[in-house]
């Protein structure tokens, strides 16, 4: 893997304790992400239970991949009045907003990025450069 990248690319993954301080975080509530690096690509993948393709935005903006999630007033309201009429003995499930942002390795062909959802789970592709390999020179002699 590109070492260079390595901070940049999974800035987020262990918490404000050890991220840099240009890590954007909005919710401490971040979805889990794992990240693996194939021959060809960078697969990114969100656990988003409960959220579907049409709940998710992703962006890309200078080699900064975005993923958010807001909650829509209707929604709020709507979960809003529920829990007024509802008595719940516990509650730890939550539908909150989040934002991860990730900074892409230098070698990721953003063209080609793509993006599906299935069974709450996110997953991002991002395919690499097809960068040549270094080429030797001869030295002629004098």
């Amino acid at each position: 893997m590109n070492d260079f990248t390595l901070d940049s690319f999974f800035n987020d993954l262990f918490g404000d304790a050890v991220a840099p301080s240009y890590v954007y975080r909005t919710c401490a509530a971040a979805p889990k992400v794992d990240v693996k690096e194939e021959n060809n690509s960078y697969v990114l993948e969100m656990e988003l239970p409960g959220r579907s393709e049409n709940d998710v935005d992703i962006e890309l903006d200078n080699n900064n991949l975005t993923i958010c999630s807001k909650k829509d007033e209707k929604e709020e309201k709507k979960e809003a009045k529920e829990e007024k009429k509802t008595k719940y003995i516990l509650k730890e499930r939550r539908f909150s907003d989040f934002s991860r942002r990730f900074t892409l390795p230098s070698d990721v062909e953003s063209e080609g990025i793509n993006a599906s959802f299935k069974n709450g789970i996110l997953t991002i592709t991002m395919p690499k450069k097809n960068i040549p390999e270094p080429k030797r020179i001869r030295i002629a002699a004098c």
